[in-house]
């Protein structure tokens, strides 16, 4: 019962977040929300591996409606060989989605493709790419934001804000697939009604230490 019910939950959960995984994921492939950038190569690199859209997206979609189907499922022995599944589904559930915590986290450290102003003229690089000379100070200088960057527009902005939403997102899919492999591995051992069970077995016990309560009636 509890862990039919965490199942569902964990499931439920999931949706929205992998939602959010892929929206983020499309528009940092559309700075400016123009497709020209992504055709012609010019989409910071983190974007173009599309871990939000693969990833922390169509898989985690994936499990989490076996999540919710496993938390259908009768009879003991079914449950249990469900659960070996589900225990399997959240571990690759979680490398994913703490992939693309991880992709995320590389993105805004790099910082953003753009044309930038150089010696030799305006070229196509990382400006802000940490280096020997400079970390990766610029997410704490906002005015390195709108002053290095001449094309796309707002693209610092741009790509600060959805790689914290894509890494926010999937790093909480790895916290719950994480606890939803601690509950899958609780219902191979334990079984679908252990909660049941133990309501049972306290009230079991409950009257084995009061025999007399049938007689106040």
């Amino acid at each position: 019962m509890c862990v039919s019910r965490c199942l569902r939950c964990v499931g439920v959960s999931l949706v929205p977040l992998a939602t959010v995984c892929m929206l983020s994921n499309i528009l940092l492939l559309l700075p400016e929300l123009k497709i020209h950038f992504l055709l012609e190569g010019h989409v910071t690199r983190e974007a173009t591996w599309a871990t939000g859209l693969w990833g922390s997206g169509l898989l985690v979609l994936l499990g989490a409606r076996a999540f919710v189907q496993s938390s259908k499922t009768q009879g003991c022995c079914a449950f249990r060989s469900q659960m070996l599944c589900q225990v399997v589904y959240s571990c690759v559930c979680l490398l994913v989605a703490g992939m693309c915590c991880l992709v995320s986290a590389t993105g805004l450290v790099q910082g953003p493709l753009c044309l930038y102003d150089t010696s030799s003229g305006p070229a196509w690089g990382v400006p802000l790419k940490p280096t020997a000379d400079h970390d990766a100070g610029y997410l704490y200088n906002s005015t390195l934001w709108s002053g290095v960057c001449l094309e796309p527009r707002g693209v610092v902005q741009w790509n600060v804000v959805l790689f914290s939403v894509l890494g926010g997102a999937s790093g909480l899919q790895a916290v719950l697939c994480a606890a939803n492999i601690l509950n899958s591995l609780l219902g191979l051992i334990l079984g679908k009604g252990f909660c049941h069970n133990k309501v049972r077995l306290c009230a079991h016990s409950s009257q084995v230490l009061d025999p007399e309560s049938d007689d106040i009636y």
